[in-house]
């Protein structure tokens, strides 16, 4: 019979917890001589290292608020309240997400969120009444400086997935899901949806390197010796998006700090990728 491990026994009514720490020669008094008991457990092979890492991570979630897990204003996948059937459906169809923000004419204007899987009513029955308007939630609103945990149980009891993050001033500042507090207990979870990941910056050839829009502008400076300020922006993405004062264009060039920019994948909102190298040195790089 399996033995709860909560549950006493013959052993003095000793707990799980304590009867490990008897064995160790200590009971732990905090939290950081529970994290060393249980480490050492691992060490001896009484604790799967997969499974301390799951005990890790939910200690640790006790511990972490919103703003340390959520999906960052500039990295939102949205959907606009104007967009029509057709623009939505391939929105979906790229990003692969399941719930998506709906936005007025900037991403403060939280409309509501839509469920991919409530689009099938309109594109299973072409004569419905409904429209796209009709199938927008009410959105959850929380502060970025909610506890993790407290949101997880909230999750759980009201059945949610989504929340949208505002912060101090009222504004958004991201958004959570539930898979993404979940990630912060047992690590990365994959779907067969999930993109395959892409390294930040990668080498073309000399001097010339491809740079996804997302890369923090700390990592840029790191990796190519540059000085751009991160006061205003997080991404290099969103450096160069204010450089040209639009969404720039496949093809599109511009030059910042020294280096210059040629824009590799973008769509009609989003800046996803640039050709960088030097800029003096631009002109004679190879296509």
């Amino acid at each position: 019979m399996n033995e709860d491990p909560n549950s006493t026994n013959g052993s003095g009514g000793k707990t799980w917890l304590e009867r490990l720490g008897r064995i160790f020669g200590a009971d732990p008094r905090s939290r950081e001589d529970l994290l060393d008991l249980l480490r050492e457990a691992s060490e001896r092979g009484l604790i799967e290292a997969e499974t301390l890492k799951m005990i890790e991570g939910a200690l640790e979630v006790d511990e972490l608020q919103v703003r340390d897990a959520m999906i960052p204003r500039s990295q939102m996948v949205v959907i606009h309240k104007g967009d029509t059937l057709d623009e939505v459906l391939a929105m979906i169809i790229e990003s692969g997400h399941s719930r998506f923000p709906v936005v007025g004419e900037d991403k403060d204007e939280i409309q509501g969120i839509l469920l991919a899987k409530d689009l099938l009513q309109l594109v299973a029955r072409e004569n419905t009444d409904l429209k796209l308007a009709d199938l927008v939630r009410e959105p959850v609103i929380i502060p970025e400086s909610k506890r993790l945990n407290v949101l997880l149980n909230e999750f759980r009891v009201n059945k949610n997935h989504m929340a949208i993050v505002v912060d101090e001033y009222g504004g958004v500042a991201g958004l959570i899901t539930i898979e993404d507090v979940l990630e912060e207990i047992v690590g990365d979870i994959d779907d067969e949806h999930d993109a395959e990941t892409v390294e930040d910056i990668q080498a073309l050839g000399e001097d010339h390197f491809l740079v996804q829009a997302l890369t923090p502008i700390d990592d840029f400076n790191e990796s190519f010796g540059s000085d751009f300020s991160d006061e205003e922006f997080d991404t290099i993405g969103g450096l160069v998006v204010s450089e040209f004062g639009y969404v720039p264009e496949v093809d599109e060039i511009v030059e910042l700090g020294g280096w210059r920019f040629e824009v590799t994948a973008a769509d009609d909102r989003r800046l996803h990728a640039m050709r960088v190298g030097p800029a003096e040195a631009s002109e004679t790089a190879e296509a």
